[in-house]
C-alpha cells in the first residue's frame, strides 16, 4: 500500500495547489459568487475521496458506482427530453445511442485491474481541476463559448499540460512502456474533454443551464462524471487496440 499512500498524498497536495488557487480567483469576486466556487470546490474533494478509496480498497464497490453513475447518467436525459415535451427526438435517440456505446466501455473499465482505473482516475481528476484552475487564472480565448462558455484555451493547456506531467511521474501504475502510458493519457485527456463539451451540448440543445441539482455546484451526474465515463470508455477500448 506504499505507492497507494504515495498517490493520496499526491492528490491531497494537488488539492492544497488548488485551496491556493481558488482562494486568489475568490478574493476579488462577490460574497455569493465565491461561496458558490468553495461549495463546488469541497463537494469535489468528498467526491474523489470517496471514487479514490472505492477504487483501492473495494474495487466492487467501485463498479457498483460505475453502475448508478450510468443509470443516472440515462435517466437525466430522458428528463430533459421530457421536460421538453418530447421534441428532438431523432436528437434524442442519437444521444442516447451514444451515451449507451460509451457507457459500455465505461462499464468494462470500471472492472480493470485496481492500479489501471486509478492511473485513469488520477488523469481525469488532475485534468479537470486544473483546467478550470487555469482557465480562471489565465483563461482568456474561449473555445466553444456557446456550447461551453468556461471552456478556454488556457485553462485547457494548463490542465493538459499537468495531466501529462502527472501521467509520467505515475507510469508505474500501468504496465505499458513510458510511450505507451502517455499516449494512453493523451487520449483520456482527448475523450475526457470530448465527453465533456457533448454533454454540455446536450444541455444546450434542451435549453438547460443544469442537468440536475442532485450534486450541489456541479449540475447533475452527467455535468460531473462525463469525463470519467468517457475517459474510461477510451481506455477499454485502448486495450482492445
Amino acid at each position: 500500500m506504499g505507492i497507494i499512500t504515495i498517490i493520496y498524498g499526491v492528490i491531497l497536495a494537488y488539492f492544497l495547489l488548488g485551496a491556493i488557487g481558488f482562494y486568489m480567483i475568490n478574493r476579488k469576486r462577490e460574497k455569493a459568487v465565491a461561496r458558490k466556487s468553495w461549495i463546488k470546490y469541497i463537494v469535489y474533494f468528498f467526491i474523489i475521496n470517496l471514487l479514490f478509496f472505492s477504487i483501492v480498497v473495494q474495487p466492487l464497490v467501485f463498479r457498483l458506482l460505475a453502475a448508478i453513475i450510468i443509470t443516472m447518467g440515462v435517466a437525466e436525459m430522458i428528463v430533459l427530453y421530457r421536460k421538453n415535451h418530447f421534441t428532438q427526438s431523432g436528437f434524442f435517440v442519437l444521444s442516447i445511442l451514444l451515451y449507451l456505446i460509451l457507457a459500455a466501455g465505461f462499464w468494462n473499465f470500471s472492472g480493470a485491474r485496481m492500479e489501471l482505473i486509478l492511473f485513469t482516475f488520477i488523469i481525469l481528476s488532475i485534468f479537470d481541476a486544473f483546467s478550470q484552475i487555469s482557465g480562471q487564472l489565465w483563461g482568456k480565448t474561449k473555445i466553444v463559448p456557446q456550447i461551453s462558455p468556461n471552456k478556454t484555451i488556457g485553462g485547457t493547456v494548463g490542465g493538459v499540460v499537468i495531466a501529462l506531467a502527472s501521467a509520467f511521474l505515475l507510469r508505474g501504475l500501468n504496465t505499458g512502456s513510458t510511450g505507451e502510458t502517455l499516449v494512453m493519457a493523451a487520449g483520456i485527456i482527448f475523450f475526457a474533454f470530448i465527453g465533456d463539451i457533448s454533454a454540455s451540448y446536450y444541455k444546450r440543445r434542451f435549453n438547460v443551464k443544469d442537468y440536475s441539482n442532485m450534486i450541489p455546484g456541479h449540475g447533475g451526474f452527467l455535468d460531473r462524471f462525463d469525463s470519467l465515463i468517457a475517459g474510461g470508455a477510451w481506455v477499454a477500448l485502448f486495450l482492445y487496440i
